[in-house]
């Protein structure tokens, strides 16, 4: 499968051989959906926490007495039953992670690639050599009509192009590492350089 290569400025700067079994997959909704599960709930904090009725802070006097009161027997003011009371069951500080086969993980990456180039939102550019300026990015980013894109370039980004970048609204730039699903299907537009795309050939063989 062959994928056409432009430089930022717009023009065209040849071919780039791709790998089908990378680029030209059929995507499943359902090992997306998979991956981008295992993903989130790994990022999720976890730190939601309430108190118990042994950690409310009340008293521990019992609340009348026992008998006499035609009432019903208790014994503690931090009884679940009482407003401000402990919470029975709620929710403690836990991990959300759970395990996800390797081999899912690397498809779940194929799928959305050829996700991607298959609704033509994949842009492979020849390189991130810039000069370091936001305007004349921004302008070009402009000009290429990307609004939501995610650049994914080699093994590590080129410095001059990741500080213009940096504070253009809807422009992330990741390394081939840094390459996932979730950030992948986020973006309307992906765009890969040729150092990336070799990279994630690598990576995904």
């Amino acid at each position: 499968m062959k994928l056409d290569v432009i430089n930022l400025d717009g023009s065209a700067a040849g071919e780039v051989e791709v790998t089908d079994a990378i680029f030209d997959l059929e995507p499943r909704a359902d090992i997306l959906h998979r991956v981008v599960r295992w993903q989130r709930n790994k990022a999720q904090a976890g730190t939601h926490k309430v108190k118990t009725r042994s950690e409310v802070s009340y008293s521990t006097k019992k609340i009348y007495r026992q008998k006499g009161t035609g009432g019903a027997r208790h014994g503690s003011r931090k009884a679940p039953i009482f407003r401000k009371g402990g919470i029975y069951k709620g929710p403690t500080p836990r991990s959300h992670a759970h395990d996800l086969p390797k081999k899912i993980r690397a498809l779940g990456l194929k799928m959305a690639l050829s996700a991607k180039a298959k609704s033509g939102a994949l842009v492979v550019i020849d390189n991130t050599e810039a000069e370091g300026k936001t305007k004349a990015l921004a302008a070009q980013v402009k000009s290429l009509g990307w609004k939501r894109a995610l650049i994914i370039d080699g093994a590590s980004v080129n410095e001059n192009f990741a500080r213009a970048a940096a504070n253009i609204d809807g422009l992330d730039v990741l390394p081939s590492m840094g390459a996932n699903v979730y950030d992948i299907l986020k973006r309307d537009t992906l765009v890969l350089t040729k150092a990336g795309v070799e990279a994630l050939e690598a990576r995904l063989k």
